[in-house]
């Protein structure tokens, strides 16, 4: 393992950064949990054999497509089950939503989470009809991890793997990690077992982007100068997909969440435009 550089250990800690984040994770789950208790949803599906190879679906009747959510936690924890909330001012536009959970490191390597996450699309695009989801249009969004999942879906050449990709009409990332290597030197590399080679492999930066489908970038203008310029990394890489950055005032890397599912957010906008 590299020797831990300190100015990187601090400003990719976002926990440590968000000292009230127990807070916004417990609010997050009651609301997660009182959505679920009266949504029209299937959850836990499978779309793989392990435990966490699973999804949630939830219905929005006459519904004009379908968003994809995939949660963060450092590729290390959180559940899907976390961030249902998500899902109800998408549900109340007329969209379906789909939430991922996938296998967690140290169990795994980014390169299988990703894999995961492929998986769980091809069971959705193939499955979803006959759970009631509208396929014909599907956006992707995600926050953190999630958005580096996100990325890394946009760089996957789908007709290698016998799927048209022309229903993906674009999508959102929260605050996401689109250059792995400054991981190398953090204290959570003993989880993500990268190497110089594994980082570039997994790193969005080092890809082409396949999708001929906008993505949103967005970024907590009160997050640490590491994650904003991560988002502004991926624009440079990608300015033909990633038009803009969207640095949102007052918000953190948690709590920009809250803002996505505002309907009079940038984010939030951007992804019910998609559909329009």
């Amino acid at each position: 393992m590299s020797a831990i550089d300190p100015t990187l250990e601090r400003e990719y800690n976002n926990r440590a950064l968000v000292p009230e984040h127990p807070a916004i994770f417990e609010r997050w789950r009651g609301a997660s949990a009182a959505f679920r208790a009266h949504a029209d949803a299937d959850l836990d599906v499978p779309y793989g054999p392990a435990d966490r190879q699973r999804l949630d679906l939830f219905r929005a009747p006459r519904a004009r497509g379908t968003v994809v959510f995939i949660h963060g936690g450092y590729w290390r924890s959180l559940d899907k089950a976390d961030f249902s909330f998500v899902a109800a001012p998408f549900i109340a536009s007329g969209l379906c939503v789909a939430a991922f959970n996938y296998r967690l490191c140290p169990a795994v390597g980014i390169e299988e989470i990703i894999d995961d996450c492929r998986s769980a699309l091809a069971w959705l695009l193939a499955e979803g009809p006959q759970h009631g989801m509208a396929m014909d249009r599907i956006a992707l969004t995600g926050h953190s991890a999630g958005g580096h999942l996100v990325s890394m879906l946009f760089a996957t050449d789908w007709r290698q793997r016998g799927i048209d990709a022309a229903c993906m009409v674009g999508g959102a990332a929260l605050s996401g990690v689109a250059d792995l290597e400054p991981l190398l030197k953090c204290s959570m590399n003993e989880d993500l077992r990268l190497d110089a080679t594994t980082a570039r492999l997994v790193s969005p930066v080092y890809h082409r982007c396949w999708l001929s489908a906008p993505l949103h970038l967005a970024v907590g203008a009160d997050e640490s100068p590491a994650f904003r310029a991560q988002t502004r990394q991926l624009q440079r890489v990608w300015p033909a997909t990633c038009g803009t950055v969207e640095e949102v005032p007052g918000c953190n890397h948690f709590t920009i969440v809250d803002d996505f599912v505002r309907p009079e957010s940038g984010g939030f906008r951007f992804v019910s435009a998609l559909f329009a």
